[in-house]
């Protein structure tokens, strides 16, 4: 039942064919673009042109480039008519796009050229001034690549996801999953694929760049995320080879692989070696936190904010802020030309989450009240809007707009202690990788505001907002979207204080570093702090505490480190109660003392003194990192 593998039934880019002889009928030179295995070469082959392939057709790679390849072009001349079509393929190594260029200078040209290229042409030097039009031809969506599984002979649709899920849109890599289904790896065994789908990768990277040692470091890079030559610890030279890797592109923070190449090749190095991924995503969570406590730029802040949340792990986190495919769209600010396209998406929106579109449309209206810059819109390549996010300012003048979402907990925002910041209300996009690029920019946008209040009546948002670690509030009065559902309102603090503390409770979470019943240091140092100043409401205001879901407010802190000293001391474990004896004497009692002096009166030795009082210390913070929220904050 085995197949080509390639899909020849379902004609993948059976549009992208349209629109390259589209460009071709208007331009005389076009550069067809695309990632490595994406079908650029099968999507010319359709167009019956004559075609030089540089991987066998033409010797670029030698001294004698420029003059062989005035050859070629004159031959050419003398076989074809002006009006002849000529493809030019694996136009791939610099040197190749160089001597090409340098040989079409001094030979002159057919009035028509197609240059087939990973990169586009006008990226490498001496092409700027070409007249180039650059098509970039992009991955399939995942349906079809499901189908060229089915071609190949893929049966199970369990398989077929996997496949596409992993291959990302790119025929190359589906085959090569194809390939390990058929050689016996299982559909569950997503490592056995990604590490077939690797290897044939990278073998067709080794035409850019010969030898082997880049090898390694790219998959360290697609571990990482984005790496600069010290994380990787790379020298400059084998930084300088990396970035010039058709699937690596330059990021604020260093080199990164593109999707779907960045999932697959982590896959496969999970799969190989999973003690030294886990030591290498370990070392660059630490070196992102290194650099997010030191910079104090807010543009940096937040691309350091988006790489430590890439490197939790945390496959919620990942699956809707990573996913395994990439998007063309920019995302900016809407402008008042942009209102249709607004109603459009926020229809769709509606549609999506149930809503009765009447009541939308009305909280629409109210946002739009205040300008369509409340906006943010992602378009794709072609300049479509494809997404959509909604970011009031949190502010008097937007109150009423935020209100209907709100209700009972507008005050707490717009007037309290925590006011400012941003409200986000609704993000949608078309597909999931545009709707990544949407909620990353949202998270942006929050470190740079410095806190992000959300309402949602979205079940999905719902779960990732808690996977995200914020605040939960509790529900709203009434089913203001006619859904049956209320929405739910949370919040979370992206000031450059709170942030590291944030980040690094996501990355136990999503990766294990806090073992159980282990709290961090930094917890149990916020504990401590916190009884030191439980005396002072206004102190208190500023505690990293006030982030944890059962202590939401001050007095919710002060009370439920009341309650916890005192359960310690009632403990019928002797340690624990010395310990609670301890806590009560040294921060609660009226009558205060040094730690020499309580150690006294409570007939213990220095030794056991604080043992036992970092005893007290971890035990409470154990129990306010497990403890739920209360129960008339949060709907049941």
């Amino acid at each position: 039942m085995s197949g080509s593998g390639t899909g020849e039934r379902t004609q993948p880019h059976a549009a992208e064919l349209m629109r390259l002889r589209a460009a071709l009928k208007k331009h005389s030179r076009v550069n067809l673009t695309g990632p490595a295995g994406v079908g650029k070469t099968r999507l010319t082959r359709q167009l019956r042109a004559a075609t030089v392939d540089l991987d066998s057709d033409l010797d670029l790679d030698g001294d004698h480039g420029p003059e062989r390849a005035q050859e070629t072009w004159r031959s050419w001349w003398s076989r074809r008519a002006p009006e002849d079509l000529l493809v030019v393929d694996s136009i791939d190594e610099p040197h190749r796009t160089a001597a090409l260029r340098r040989g079409l200078d001094d030979a002159g040209v057919p009035r028509r050229l197609l240059f087939v290229s990973r990169r586009p042409l006008l990226a490498a030097e001496g092409w700027t001034d070409s007249g180039m039009v650059t098509l970039r031809l992009q991955p399939l969506p995942d349906h079809r690549i499901e189908a060229v599984a089915a071609d190949a002979g893929i049966d199970d649709p369990e398989a077929r996801a996997v496949v596409a899920r992993l291959a990302g849109g790119v025929p190359l890599l589906a085959a090569a999953g194809c390939r390990a289904l058929h050689a016996g790896a299982e559909p569950s065994d997503a490592g056995a694929i990604a590490d077939q789908m690797a290897g044939e990768l990278l073998e067709r990277l080794g035409r850019e760049l010969p030898g082997s040692r880049w090898r390694h470091a790219l998959r360290l890079l697609a571990t990482v995320g984005a790496g600069d030559e010290q994380l990787l610890s790379a020298g400059p030279d084998l930084f300088a080879h990396l970035g010039r890797l058709s699937v690596v592109t330059r990021t604020p923070l260093g080199l990164s692989v593109r999707e779907p190449f960045r999932t697959v090749l982590e896959t496969a190095y999970l799969w190989r070696r999973p003690t030294a991924h886990h030591a290498v995503r370990s070392r660059a969570a630490a070196y992102r936190h290194t650099l997010l406590t030191r910079t104090t730029d807010p543009s940096k802040r937040a691309e350091l904010v988006g790489q430590r949340l890439f490197l939790t792990g945390d496959p919620q986190l990942r699956r809707a802020l990573f996913p395994a495919s990439e998007s063309a769209a920019r995302i900016d600010v809407a402008q008042q030309a942009d209102a249709d396209d607004i109603g459009r998406l926020m229809h769709r929106w509606a549609r999506r989450g149930g809503f009765d579109p009447a009541r939308a449309e009305r909280v629409t209206e109210r946002w739009l009240d205040h300008g369509p810059s409340v906006f943010r819109l992602a378009r794709d390549g072609d300049g479509r809007a494809v997404g959509l996010a909604s970011l009031l300012p949190v502010q008097d003048t937007t109150s009423d707009a935020m209100e209907p979402l709100l209700q009972q907990h507008t005050g707490r925002f717009v007037t309290g202690p925590r006011s400012g910041g941003l409200f986000l209300g609704a993000a949608y996009a078309t597909d999931p990788a545009a709707h990544a690029r949407i909620l990353r920019d949202i998270l942006a946008c929050a470190v740079r505001s410095g806190h992000l209040v959300v309402s949602t009546a979205t079940p999905d948002y719902q779960l990732l907002v808690r996977g995200l670690g914020f605040r939960a509030h509790g529900s709203v009065h009434d089913d203001v979207y006619r859904c049956g559902r209320r929405p739910e309102v949370f919040s979370n603090a992206f000031t450059a204080a709170a942030l590291p503390r944030w980040l690094d409770r996501l990355g136990d979470a999503g990766t294990g570093g806090a073992g159980a019943g282990q709290p961090d240091g930094d917890l149990v140092e916020e504990i401590a702090r916190a009884l030191g100043r439980i005396r002072d409401p206004a102190a208190l205001e500023g505690s990293a505490l006030l982030a944890c879901p059962a202590t939401p407010t001050v007095a919710d802190l002060r009370s439920w480190l009341h309650s916890a000293v005192q359960r310690l001391a009632d403990s019928e474990e002797t340690a624990d109660a010395e310990a609670g004896a301890i806590l009560q004497a040294y921060y609660l009692a009226r009558r205060r003392g040094t730690h020499h002096q309580v150690a006294c009166r409570l007939h213990l030795g220095r030794a056991t003194y604080f043992r036992r009082l970092r005893r007290g210390l971890t035990s409470l913070a154990v129990r306010l990192s497990t403890a739920s929220p209360d129960p008339g904050c949060v709907v049941p």
